[in-house]
């Protein structure tokens, strides 16, 4: 038979059952307002966005000139290259700059110089042009550039308002893709250096097309860009595997699918320019590639 709990207990479990209900209220209201504090991490993120100086976007180059004669055809192709560099250091600097020098820094440090260089080079091309076909002119109308504040996507910097990465683009993810070689469209100089692996070299198409039309330009170079970057690709992953393998391991793995990968490049060119133009032919000959030890 059960006892009846005396007075005083009845009290004390009464007492503890209260503080316990309070005690985990209090737990529910605390959980609940550190739920609701905002993070530290996400503060600074917010003001790492904030800070963000922009980028600089440049007037596209390629989509503004004539057609450009075979024998120019080299040289137009690495300037053009080489203003995307140029556009991709000014954009580095910018960032590696932040919150340095006064109001004017960055047209004075950053915008002024890249307004020089592109200058020099635009000129370069219409000279190239020049010697066999008719100069261009008005081109320094092009060289300056702006800074979009804001945190512009960086991506975007092509050298034009998001015609992006199709004309002369090395930015394709790679603006150094002609840099790499200091600048050269010759398809044999792309390698990365002689070492124990060795380089990989491939005849150069630039030199070997017929005049391009104004039309098919911009698509040209585009290809002609990205030829220079599955050489170097090539070459980095020459020397990244050096030991690999069998005796076929380079054929295979390496040199094989990059004659395929130039075919179709190649073929694009060619396509590019016979919408408006004689198609030309033969240039398939062109995809295969060398290791040079």
């Amino acid at each position: 038979m059960s006892r009846a709990l005396p007075k005083y207990n009845k009290r004390r479990v009464a007492i503890i059952g209260g503080a316990a209900a309070v005690a985990l209220s209090g737990a529910v209201i605390a959980g609940s307002a550190l739920a609701g504090t905002p993070s530290k991490g996400s503060a600074n993120n917010a003001r790492t966005l904030a800070a963000s100086p922009g980028t600089i976007t440049c007037q596209d180059v390629a989509s503004k000139l004539p057609a450009i004669p075979a024998s120019a055809q080299a040289e137009v192709t690495r300037n053009l290259t080489l203003l995307q560099t140029q556009i991709q250091e000014a954009n580095n600097r910018l960032q590696s700059t932040v919150g340095q020098g006064g109001p004017n820094f960055v047209n004075n440090a950053i915008l002024g110089p890249l307004k020089d260089k592109r200058v020099a080079t635009i000129n370069r091309i219409a000279t190239a042009i020049g010697r066999t076909a008719a100069k261009p002119t008005g081109l320094d109308a092009l060289a300056p550039c702006t800074l979009n504040a804001g945190g512009a996507n960086a991506g975007a910097n092509s050298g034009n308002a998001n015609k992006g990465n199709a004309k002369g683009n090395a930015n394709k993810g790679n603006a150094n893709a002609g840099n790499a070689n200091k600048g050269n469209v010759n398809a044999g100089n792309a390698g990365s250096g002689a070492s124990a692996a060795g380089t990989i070299s491939c005849p150069d198409v630039a030199s070997k097309l017929p005049a391009i039309p104004a039309s098919a330009q911009a698509e040209v170079t585009r290809n002609l860009t990205l030829l220079q970057t599955q050489i170097q690709e090539a070459n980095n992953r020459l020397q990244s595997t050096v030991g690999q393998g069998g005796p076929n391991f380079v054929q295979n793995a390496i040199l094989g699918p990059l004659a395929d990968k130039r075919k179709s490049t190649i073929d694009r060119i060619a396509i590019a320019i016979g919408r408006t133009s004689a198609k030309p032919t033969g240039l398939d000959s062109l995809a295969a590639c060398t290791l040079t030890k």
